[in-house]
C-alpha cells in the first residue's frame, strides 16, 4: 500500500450488520420503519426460521425492536429500527464508503 493512503480499518465494519440477510434487513428498515415480519420475509426471500434467527441477532445488538401484538385476531410482529440501530447503520455505511474510497483511489 502506498504511503499516501492510510491503512484500511477493516475493524470498523460491523459484523452484526455485515451478514447478507442482516444487511438487507437494516437497509430496508432504514427506509421502511416499521416493517411487518411477513413483509420482511417476502422482501428478503427468507424462511421464517432464517429471518427469526437474524432478527434475534439484530435485536440482541439493540439495532431493532420487535413488537408483538395482534391485527384483529391475527398475531402480528412489527420490526422497528431503533435509534442505536440507525446510528450503527450510518456508521456501517461510512465504514463501507471509506473502504470503497480506498478501492477507487488506487489504494
Amino acid at each position: 500500500m502506498s504511503s499516501d493512503n492510510p491503512d484500511i480499518d477493516i475493524g470498523a465494519i460491523d459484523d452484526v450488520i455485515h451478514g447478507r440477510l442482516r444487511l438487507g434487513i437494516m437497509a430496508y428498515l432504514s427506509a421502511v420503519n416499521p416493517a411487518s415480519f411477513p413483509e420482511l420475509k417476502e422482501r428478503m426471500g427468507a424462511t421464517n426460521g432464517n429471518l427469526s434467527t437474524h432478527l434475534t441477532k439484530l435485536e440482541t445488538a439493540k439495532y431493532i425492536r420487535q413488537e408483538k401484538g395482534y391485527n384483529g385476531k391475527r398475531p402480528q410482529t412489527l420490526v422497528h429500527l431503533t435509534p442505536a440501530g440507525r446510528k450503527a447503520w450510518i456508521a456501517y455505511l461510512d465504514a463501507m464508503k471509506a473502504l470503497l474510497g480506498h478501492s477507487f483511489s488506487g489504494g
